[in-house]
């Protein structure tokens, strides 16, 4: 194989798409003989040594450029053989390895073929940086989808990120570019430099990358994320049995970095979380863990949803193995596991994913398609199959090597809104002329299939904040195929009734029934998020009217609402025991507040208390997509403020009563009507003396009385405590007569 001018030119450029098919070793074309060439810039020798067959000869290489390309023949050789390299350095210095160049390609035409389909449902371990043994040589494979470079090299510590050093094969007309380089182990740190579209050098991470260095720094680090021995058997095995919307979802959503700090400013790992963490979630009673998201992100105040790492939990807390130990030990406790997923936007930093290769390849070239405004990021471009294949294999990745339960998909509202934030002249319509933007359907519909197909048990739920039909539904039938919808609508309507002065909640009656108009159209979770306590929003606490004494039974109240109507309910952290302050991602939670005084314990209480009761009763979750399992006994009563409904199990089991008092006036003798004869057991009231109350209440419990009212053959007068929750709980039902 004798080399061109053109072929040398390229090579010494760095503008060879196939630098394998003439460095390292190949047969001399017609001729008997083998040539063998390697460039290595700043050689002085280069030797070709055989490793297996002794009996050949080392070739010795001559420079053929003063770059560093070498070049050296075997006239009699009949065929290739394996070798390394003996390099001699200016200094006097040797090295001696494999030749990169010497290995087939790592990635099969059906992996190629696949992924250009966006149907390769493991592309991650194709593409990025993989641990390898070819051929008896350890080292690691790496591949990088860049289909408009000119070139791209593995740049990192183990050659200087020199970008002449290791340029990669471009295979086919995949895009994909490809290298495996001997004696590269895990901890290398790694990027690529890619000479791109328009002939500009840029230095870019991987976007595949498993484990990146501590922010601010950037570069990828090869490593094994598969190693972890999972002991959480159990768990899955009840996980993929489990009905979730008849089952308990309690949901405690944690911030990693700011729930309880390790000193003034250093935030404990996922290994020295997992503790700590498991324990107080046990005692609280909370079912799931929902973690803001905790994939590798630059931007430390975006709270992780500016990803740069798709593919990488942030090393702030850790290695993947120490996460994979805090969710196998969160498993092992009975607790599961949601991890907030972002695949609405990506931010700009110049090296990560923006115009990767010099084009708009993640991203939309049209700024009105590719660009959000609120936030500054970039869009997917939900219709490229590649880029498709990157975010489905995402989802499946966190379910496949985390055991994560859930994901949680943030903005959901702006994939499928095309003129989502933009006024008229600032987006482009769909193909038929509409503002719904198919190709992000078309991904969020595949995207719940895969995960719900590939991990039967776990869930995804939709932060959708707009009246998009069917978000719960399966896509069969039109939906979108999600298991669970956050509903904001009830948020936003009960902390807007909350707030007010107790005064004027008569004319705001209707912002607490309203939510049961719709309730069934969707699968709700009843969210109090993060959102809800940062931007001068104030806290939970914060936003409640009154003193203390007030505040806290006001929230207290709140608490027991969510906890009570139905739908699976989330709760952020701090809100558990009142925090007055708003959330701070750089701070922790004010857990001084429990030693300060009687409410914040009472709350924290209460909430315990509330899981408890919760878990102990299927008529609180059984029933909460079902109309069976709730009934309205008055939501009419506005000029009292008083709220009374009816929670009732699908199988067998006692109703429960709700009645909420949401003045501070104290009610004694209100009448509720029951649809059962016998004592009811007043199991729960939000006013106890151990919450911080008044201690007013029906200790126990009440008889019901065979006088009609609310439509109901019997009813019971009750004592009602000012800004209060009561709950009963229905006697046995009478034994059958003979």
């Amino acid at each position: 194989m004798i080399l061109s001018a053109a072929e040398l030119e390229s090579l010494v450029q760095l503008r060879h798409p196939q630098p394998h098919s003439v460095l390292g070793m190949h047969p001399l074309g017609d001729k008997r003989g083998v040539v063998v060439r390697a460039l290595i810039p700043d050689a002085v020798r280069i030797r070709a040594v055989p490793v297996h067959e002794p009996n050949r000869p080392v070739i010795e290489l001559e420079r053929l450029h003063e770059v560093g390309l070498f070049e050296g023949t075997c006239p009699d050789a009949e065929r290739v053989w394996a070798y390394d390299l003996v390099v001699t350095w200016p200094d006097g210095t040797e090295w001696r390895g494999r030749d990169p160049y010497s290995f087939l390609p790592t990635l099969g035409e059906l992996d190629l073929y696949l992924f250009g389909q966006g149907n390769e449902r493991r592309i991650y371990e194709k593409l990025g940086a993989h641990l390898k043994v070819l051929d008896g040589v350890t080292g690691t494979a790496f591949a990088v989808w860049a289909p408009n470079a000119r070139r791209v090299s593995v740049v990192g510590n183990f050659n200087g990120w020199d970008g002449r050093r290791h340029p990669m094969r471009l295979l086919g007309a995949s895009g994909v570019w490809e290298i495996f380089i001997p004696g590269v182990g895990k901890g290398a740190l790694y990027k690529f430099e890619i000479l791109d579209y328009h002939g500009h050098l840029r230095v870019k991470t991987d976007p595949y990358g498993r484990f990146f260095e501590v922010p601010p720094a950037n570069a990828a680090v090869v490593w094994d994320d598969g190693a972890f021995d999972w002991t959480d058997e159990t768990w899955m095995e009840q996980r993929r049995r489990r009905n979730p919307f008849q089952s308990p979802m309690s949901i405690y959503e944690v911030h990693l970095g700011s729930w309880r700090k390790k000193g003034p400013a250093e935030s404990p790992g996922y290994r020295e979380l997992a503790g700590p963490l498991v324990d107080y979630v046990r005692k609280m009673g909370f079912t799931h863990v929902e973690f803001l998201p905790l994939a590798e992100h630059a931007y430390y105040p975006s709270w992780g949803y500016q990803v740069t790492g798709f593919y990488a939990p942030t090393s702030r807390y850790g290695t993947p193995e120490d996460l994979q130990y805090l969710i196998n030990t969160l498993h092992e406790a009975g607790i599961g596991v949601i991890l907030d997923w972002v695949p609405a936007h990506f931010p700009r930093d110049e090296w990560a994913l923006a115009r990767f290769d010099g084009t708009a390849l993640y991203e939309h070239e049209d700024p009105r398609r590719g660009a959000h405004q609120d936030w500054g990021t970039l869009i997917f471009n939900y219709g490229r199959h590649e880029v498709r294949n990157f975010l489905t294999a995402n989802a499946l990745y966190w379910c496949d090597r985390f055991h994560v339960d859930g994901l949680r998909v943030d903005a959901v509202a702006s994939m499928l809104y095309l003129d989502y934030s933009r006024k008229p002249g600032e987006w482009v319509p769909n193909v038929y002329g509409g503002r719904e933007n198919l190709e992000a359907i078309a991904f969020i519909r595949e995207f719940n299939h895969l995960v719900h197909t590939h991990h039967p048990g776990a869930v995804t739920i939709a932060e959708e904040s707009t009246a998009w039909p069917l978000v719960t539904r399966p896509p069969e039938v039109g939906g979108l195929g999600f298991s669970f919808k956050w509903n904001m609508g009830w948020m936003h309507d009960t902390l807007g009734y909350f707030r007010r002065d107790p005064i004027f909640r008569q004319y705001h009656h209707h912002e607490l029934t309203f939510a049961m108009m719709y309730h069934h159209q969707e699968n709700f979770i009843l969210p109090l998020s993060h959102d809800e306590v940062v931007h001068g929003k104030g806290s939970l606490r914060g936003r409640m009217p009154g003193d203390d004494w007030q505040g806290f039974a006001n929230l207290r109240c709140l608490l027991a609402y969510q906890w009570l109507f139905p739908g699976k309910q989330l709760l952020f952290m701090g809100g558990e025991f009142g925090q007055k302050a708003e959330w701070n991602e750089n701070g922790q939670l004010d857990w001084w507040l429990l030693e300060a005084g009687p409410y914040h314990r009472g709350t924290q209480q209460l909430v315990a208390d509330l899981n408890r009761l919760y878990k102990a009763e299927p008529a609180l979750w059984e029933g909460d997509h079902d109309p069976r399992g709730f009934e309205w006994i008055d939501c009419n009563d506005s000029q009292n403020s008083v709220l009374s409904f009816l929670r009732r199990p699908l199988g067998e089991g006692p109703d429960l009563l709700v009645v909420l008092n949401l003045t501070p006036v104290p009610r004694h003798g209100y009448r509720v009507g029951l649809p059962r004869d016998g004592r009811w057991e007043e199991v729960l009231n939000t006013d106890a003396a151990l919450y911080g109350g008044s201690n007013l209440g029906n200790a126990g419990g009440v008889m019901a009385e065979a006088a009609p009212w609310h439509g109901r053959p019997f009813s019971a007068p009750l004592t009602l405590p000012p800004l209060a929750a009561v709950v009963f709980r229905s006697p046995p039902p009478a034994p059958a007569a003979g």
